[in-house]
């Protein structure tokens, strides 16, 4: 296994890595809408807590060489399901390939935001 770990995301919060590599397959963790540049929540609405989860999920993507294209599996986890339209909107831009999901609403998110969002990838030219 390789760990993955970039600046473009905020650094991990607990006892985990950004993202992991195994394999033919990126795995990465959960991303909530930190600002990766000041480790601050700046976002306030859904849609601006979306995207800058998805900003952190590119970072991370990138580090581990693949991109949104590459995303075979997200779950995305929401603190209210009627947020759930407004995430779908931002999401839809960056997951154009449609990869499979579940998405479910939870009780609390780290740090009380409204969403988080984890990825599996697969490797561009990484074979077994």
């Amino acid at each position: 296994m390789q760990k993955i770990h970039t600046d473009k995301a905020p650094e991990a919060i607990g006892p985990y890595s950004q993202g992991i590599i195994a394999g033919t397959l990126f795995f990465g963790s959960g991303q909530i809408p930190i600002n990766p540049e000041t480790g601050e929540i700046n976002a306030v609405t859904i849609e601006e807590q979306t995207e800058q989860v998805m900003e952190n999920i590119g970072g991370l993507l990138s580090a581990a060489g693949c991109s949104y294209e590459h995303v075979v599996k997200t779950t995305c986890f929401l603190a209210d399901m009627n947020d759930f339209q407004a995430f779908n909107s931002v999401y839809a831009k960056y997951f154009t390939g449609k990869p499979a999901r579940s998405c479910v609403a939870v009780k609390t998110l780290p740090k009380n935001v409204l969403c988080e969002v984890e990825v599996i990838a697969e490797l561009p030219g990484v074979e077994d």
